[in-house]
């Protein structure tokens, strides 16, 4: 259960961790990345309104020492912070201008040198032909606007800013795992520290338990004894046979705890062999057919043959036991009880169905399997019940690394089901 704890509590951090650094690093990156977006296309509308050029408001050619005007938009400056007098002489771009019927009219590749005049034209033909009005065509982010009765398809090479965004992305990846991987060390250390207080606790009531249910033992033989002796003395009576039977729940109470204090142990408590499990299954259900006729109640089994599993046969037993008890213990008087055991695939189930009195809530389900509890809040003793079979149950599946669930499909009827991982 600690090492569970353990596991589990690194799991939730390790989780935690890694959506705050993707939040992060996809807000980062995303923000940089519309930011690229936004200044090409700051560029290409400015080209697009000048004709597939930049205005000469940019800069001077007169020499004259004062800045250079901003360009303008509807008498507002355009691009304000975006846009230096190096800017035309920085970028790289080119345009190709196409008639209506997208035969090409003019291509400008003044101002690049990576690409020719028919891979100019083969980029806006493809361009085109996407319907698209802006996008990306591999590093070139494009434009296409009309111009006069013509179309001029513009291109901005970006490469150098989708160079740096992918260097930042690809290091940001890097320097996230590299911080996952420490932190991770780190807790591998630290959690160890962090559940040891739980884990001595839980160690010392496991412990208790053990002990309190070994020295419990003894007294309970006594009476149980005294109650025998008594009973050849004076006779059989109501007092006597009230006492028997309380020692006896007593003594039943205290082997599940004993024996559930053991299967929280660590280490293995036998060594799993394979066996036959059909006929062990099939053994033990039969076992109950005759008190389920003595109960007005039909059980019905579902078994298929040669079947085989790794594990304890005695706790399979004991599963078994435990699940069609439970059935024949709160199942309604004069109804079916059905067990089962089926392979599919690679997993091998064993399922008991029975009817209830009234629906359970999903609440209800997942406790089912909780040490002491029971349906029955008023905790009625004439079903003999402690709330202690299907932990009992839980445990041994747990124990053969397989699952257990309860489900009450149509709010009529309870099934339990194992499920076990098998070769």
């Amino acid at each position: 259960m600690i090492h569970t704890l353990r596991r589990k509590f690194i799991g939730a951090t390790m989780l935690s961790l890694l959506v705050v650094l993707l939040v992060i690093m996809g807000a980062v990156n995303i923000l940089s990345l519309r930011k690229t977006v936004q200044d090409a296309d700051g560029l290409l509308a400015l080209l697009s309104e000048n004709q597939g050029a930049f205005p000469k408001q940019l800069f001077h050619d007169d020499g004259a020492d004062r800045p250079p005007q901003q360009p303008q938009r509807d008498g507002r400056p355009f691009g304000r912070g975006n846009f230096s007098p190096e800017t035309p002489f920085e970028t790289r771009y080119f345009s190709v201008t196409v008639d209506e019927t997208g035969a090409p009219i003019f291509t400008d590749i003044s101002s690049i040198a990576a690409i020719d005049t028919q891979t100019a034209q083969e980029y806006a033909a493809s361009v085109l032909a996407s319907k698209r009005t802006k996008g990306f065509l591999g590093d070139y982010r494009y434009l296409v606007s009309p111009q006069d009765g013509a179309t001029r398809v513009i291109f901005l090479d970006c490469g150098r800013s989708l160079s740096g965004f992918k260097t930042t992305l690809l290091a940001s990846l890097g320097m996230a795992g590299a911080g996952l991987l420490g932190v991770f060390i780190l807790l591998l250390f630290l959690s160890g520290r962090i559940v040891k207080p739980l884990a001595e606790s839980y160690e010392k009531q496991r412990q208790f338990i053990t002990d309190a249910g070994h020295e419990i033992k003894t007294p309970l033989t006594i009476i149980s004894a005294d109650a025998d002796l008594l009973e050849l003395e004076w006779g059989e009576s109501e007092w006597l046979s009230d006492i028997r039977r309380q020692a006896q729940r007593l003594t039943d109470l205290t082997k599940d705890l004993i024996y559930l204090s053991r299967m929280d142990e660590a280490k293995p408590r036998v060594q799993f062999v394979e066996f036959p499990v059909s006929d062990v299954v099939e053994e033990t259900a039969q076992s109950f057919q005759a008190l389920a006729t003595q109960q007005g109640r039909q059980l019905h089994l579902s078994i298929q043959e040669m079947l085989s599993l790794e594990g304890s046969e005695k706790d399979i037993r004991q599963l078994t036991s435990i699940l069609l008890d439970n059935a024949l213990k709160y199942a309604p008087p004069a109804t079916d009880i059905t067990l089962r055991l089926e392979k599919e695939a690679k997993t091998l189930r064993l399922s008991v169905e029975n009817a209830i009195s009234q629906p359970m809530t999903k609440e209800t389900l997942s406790r089912l399997f909780d040490r002491f509890y029971r349906v029955d809040s008023s905790r009625n003793s004439s079903t003999g019940g402690y709330g202690l079979g299907l932990a009992i149950a839980s445990g041994i599946v747990t124990a053969h690394k397989g699952k257990i669930r309860a489900e009450s499909p149509d709010g009529k009827r309870l099934v339990i089901t194992a499920a076990f991982s098998i070769n």
